[in-house]
C-alpha cells in the first residue's frame, strides 16, 4: 500500500461520477460531498438524478453519444469549472447460456459502458492532465483474469475497458514526461467479483486516491473485496 501524501484529500476537488444513479453512484456522491468535494452526477434519467440533489449537481444526458457528452462537458465547465476526478460507473450485466448464449443484443448492451468510458475520458482528459492531482477510475471485474464462456461478452467488454484505462495512464505519464514535470494524474482500475455490498468500499478507495502519489498508483489494478 502506497504511503499517503500528507494533507492531500478529495476536499475541494471537483469530481464527476459517470453513471451516478446506481447504488454505487449514490454512495459515492454522498461520500465525496461529505468529504468536502464538489460532486457532479451524470446519468440518463433526470428524475433519478434529482434524488442526488442533496449531494451533487445533476446533469442528464446520453454518455454513449459524442454530441451529448460534449454538451455535458460544456455544462460541467460552465457550472463547476475543470474537473479533478472522474469515477466511471456506467455498467450492467447480461450473461449466461454458455458461449452459444452470448447474444449480439447482450453484447451491444454491455458495450455501452465501454463507449461511455471512451467518450467521457476523452472529454475530460485535458482537465485531468491539467489538475495538480487528476484521478480517473473505472470498475472492472475479476472475470477479466478468468473469463467464463457464459460471461464472455461481459469479460470482453471489461477487458477492453481495462486496456483503454491503461492507455489513459500511459497518456498521463507521457504528458508529464514530455513537459519535464512530475506525474500528477493517475488512471486506476478497480476489480470486483460483484459490486453489490462494496459500494462504500469503492467510494472510500476512490476518495483515498488523492492521498496517494500519482506515480505509485497510475496504471494499477486494485482488487476490492469485503471485510
Amino acid at each position: 500500500m502506497p504511503e499517503p501524501v500528507a494533507g492531500r484529500t478529495v476536499a475541494g476537488r471537483t469530481v464527476l461520477i459517470a453513471g451516478a444513479t446506481s447504488a454505487a453512484g449514490h454512495t459515492a456522491a454522498r461520500t465525496f460531498a461529505l468529504a468536502g468535494a464538489r460532486v457532479v452526477a451524470v446519468g440518463r434519467d433526470p428524475e433519478r438524478l434529482a434524488a442526488l440533489s442533496e449531494w451533487a449537481m445533476g446533469i442528464s444526458g446520453d454518455l454513449t453519444d459524442e454530441a451529448s457528452v460534449a454538451r455535458i462537458a460544456d455544462e460541467v465547465h460552465s457550472a463547476a469549472g475543470p474537473v479533478d476526478g472522474v469515477l466511471h460507473l456506467v455498467g450492467g450485466w447480461r450473461g449466461g447460456g454458455g458461449l452459444a448464449g452470448q447474444s449480439e443484443a447482450d453484447y451491444r448492451f454491455l458495450e455501452q459502458s465501454f463507449t461511455a468510458l471512451r467518450l467521457v475520458s476523452r472529454a475530460f482528459d485535458r482537465d485531468l492532465r491539467a489538475s495538480d492531482a487528476g484521478r480517473l477510475a473505472i470498475v472492472s471485474s475479476t472475470a477479466v483474469a478468468r473469463p467464463l464462456a457464459g460471461a464472455a461478452n461481459y469479460a470482453a467488454v471489461k477487458a477492453a475497458s481495462e486496456a483503454w484505462t491503461r492507455a489513459v495512464a500511459q497518456g498521463f505519464a507521457k504528458s508529464a514526461r514530455d513537459a519535464g514535470e512530475p506525474l500528477r494524474a493517475a488512471s486506476v482500475i478497480y476489480r470486483v467479483k460483484a459490486l453489490d455490498g462494496l459500494e462504500q468500499t469503492l467510494a472510500d478507495a476512490y476518495a483515498g486516491l488523492w492521498g496517494q502519489d500519482a506515480a505509485e498508483i497510475n496504471d494499477t489494478a486494485i482488487t476490492l473485496s469485503g471485510a
